[in-house]
């Protein structure tokens, strides 16, 4: 049957199973916006504040589901405004397709209003991109889009179209999403030269990264894990991939790690990073990294290995099949000595905060936690916020925490709640923020509103840019230049204007009656938390210096 480029596009996201997007729209867009609204009752279209969360909203809904998170903007500077979303999740590895409307055909070049080269602008930060000028591959190219973002190692892919296309009817044939394939290229002599390491080993230790919650591997890491016996600590992308309760978990590894793991891996003799891309963030001081190990390095994109540590064995691959060929062919190991090792080093170095009767930040995420039985979904922005979201709360499983580990984006953290709890809805969504994030984003209140969208923001109010303080603080001579924010608003009202719920809460014994309160209303709702703006995002490893020389 023939139908325009616009009723194409509709019926290529159903095609794909796509019932929420997220969007904005505009002149270039407006076929595309009028075939949607023939469309409501198949796909629901979020309308956002800002192009750049409607991104994020789709991010966070393809972290909290697995599935691809779909963003709609016009040309121009709406098309722009999602750049900073695009790049966040191919940073991070996120499926996310990105619809953008583009001028006519025949004004392209012509420096026309609202023309900008989008595809030229996305190239280095989407893993693919396309400018459609003939309505005839629009479709081909609308499932190839999607495939793409989910094949291999997942990421943003951009579909430009221009406008006169969007009107144009071509034949549409209705076709089967093709499968994505799992696919191991390791060669069985590396297999087996892994699995001789492995068994080797007297001092094994695993990395685990983002590729273990994309690929689906968390059960397999578990059972692999407890085979050989080996501690495990993780990126900050890899949270939830493998349970915080679990006795063989060490916590973060890196600058913000703990001393258990960043110990753990200057002893270990061999390291296995799981679907780990090795950043300056986890390594620090190259030279000085894991000086005792052989590595093993398992991960799906060839590009990353020996990119920034060199490795003794690469298992290219999808992590969750590789996994069940160790966990059938590894020997089952004790290593007693050094698991022993381990839980003395956790004994004697827990994450710890000030006793002191006074609100502190790491207090108000351990309550978060408990209230919600370990089971909510935590989104972050980016900051002190973050790495105590990441620290305190016990993450149970793969999906549970959803933050811009990458490209660090401040006011990430609300538009990706959003698109979680759209995502998620059986689940409770918190947005774990600081006040300087919040105020880049605290627009999309209008959003949660409108649309009944019942997230939490639970934000940790300490009047300035908390992190680049510290950096102050610790590494400039507390030469505090531009990070204090003494400065409207008042994030009780502002909740209060948008028609959300807001809570102040200056005190320890304030902190579970609020969180309840919140929990119990089932609407959105900021929770103001008042803390002292000298509290500390610790541990952490200077920049360049060794992972096991700590401030703490």
């Amino acid at each position: 049957m023939k139908l325009t480029g616009a009723e194409i596009i509709i019926e290529c996201l159903k095609e794909q199973g796509v019932k929420e997007v997220f969007g904005y729209p505009g002149g270039a867009a407006l076929n595309i916006y009028d075939a949607l609204y023939k469309h409501q009752n198949e796909i629901k279209h979020y309308l956002t504040s800002h192009e750049q969360h409607a991104s994020h909203a789709a991010d966070g809904y393809a972290r909290a589901s697995g599935k691809v998170g779909v963003v709609f903007t016009t040309s121009g500077p709406g098309a722009t405004n999602i750049v900073t979303g695009i790049a966040t999740a191919y940073m991070d590895s996120v499926p996310v397709v990105a619809i953008t409307g583009q001028v006519p055909t025949n004004l392209l070049g012509k420096d026309s209003f609202q023309e900008v080269d989008i595809t030229g602008i996305t190239m280095p930060i989407t893993k693919h991109n396309f400018i459609v000028k003939d309505v005839n591959v629009l479709a081909d190219t609308i499932r190839r889009a999607f495939e793409i973002a989910q094949s291999g190692r997942p990421g943003p892919v951009l579909v430009d179209v221009c406008k006169d296309v969007t009107a144009q009817y071509a034949e549409y044939e209705r076709k089967e999403p093709k499968k994505i394939r799992k696919k191991v290229f390791a060669t069985q002599e590396e297999i087996e030269k892994a699995i001789e390491l492995i068994n080797s080993s007297q001092r094994p230790f695993i990395c685990s990264g983002g590729g273990v919650i994309s690929s689906e591997a968390s059960e397999e890491l578990i059972q692999f894990a407890e085979k050989i016996n080996a501690p495990v600590a993780t990126t900050l992308m890899g949270v939830g991939g493998f349970p915080s309760t679990h006795p063989n978990y060490t916590g973060l590894v890196g600058m913000h790690g703990s001393r258990a793991s960043n110990y753990a891996v200057s002893h270990c003799d061999l390291l296995i990073a799981i679907g780990a891309r090795f950043s300056d963030r986890v390594i620090s001081k190259v030279d000085r990294f894991a000086p005792n190990a052989k590595i093993i390095h398992i991960d799906i994109d060839p590009a990353e290995i020996d990119k920034n540590v060199s490795t003794d064995i690469a298992l290219i691959g999808d992590v969750k099949q590789i996994l069940k060929i160790l966990v059938e062919n590894v020997q089952k190991k004790t290593n007693t000595d050094w698991i022993e090792m381990i839980y003395e080093w956790k004994k004697n170095y827990p994450l710890s905060y000030p006793q002191d009767g006074k609100l502190h930040p790491q207090y108000v995420v351990e309550r978060i936690s408990a209230l919600t039985n370990n089971d909510a979904i935590i989104t972050t922005e980016v900051g002190q916020n973050q790495i105590w979201a990441a620290q305190f709360y016990k993450y149970q499983r793969p999906r549970q925490f959803i933050s811009s580990g990458g490209l660090g984006t401040m006011g990430y953290g609300f538009g990706a709640a959003i698109g979680a709890k759209i995502a998620r809805p059986d689940k409770v969504v918190i947005d774990i923020a600081g006040d300087g994030s919040f105020r880049m984003n605290c627009g999309e209140l209008a959003t949660a509103v409108h649309y009944n969208i019942p997230v939490i923001v639970a934000l940790l109010n300490n009047g300035v840019l908390g992190m680049v303080r510290q950096w102050q603080d610790l590494f400039y001579g507390k030469r505090f230049s531009q990070t204090t924010l003494d400065r409207p608003p008042d994030f009780v009202k502002l909740a209060d204007a948008y028609g959300a719920l807001g809570i102040r809460v200056t005190s320890p014994d304030e902190v579970d009656g609020a969180i309840l309160k919140a929990l119990e209303a089932g609407r959105p709702t900021v929770i103001d938390f008042v803390i002292d703006k000298d509290e500390k995002a610790l541990p952490i490893v200077p920049p360049g210096a060794p992972i096991d020389e700590i401030i703490d």
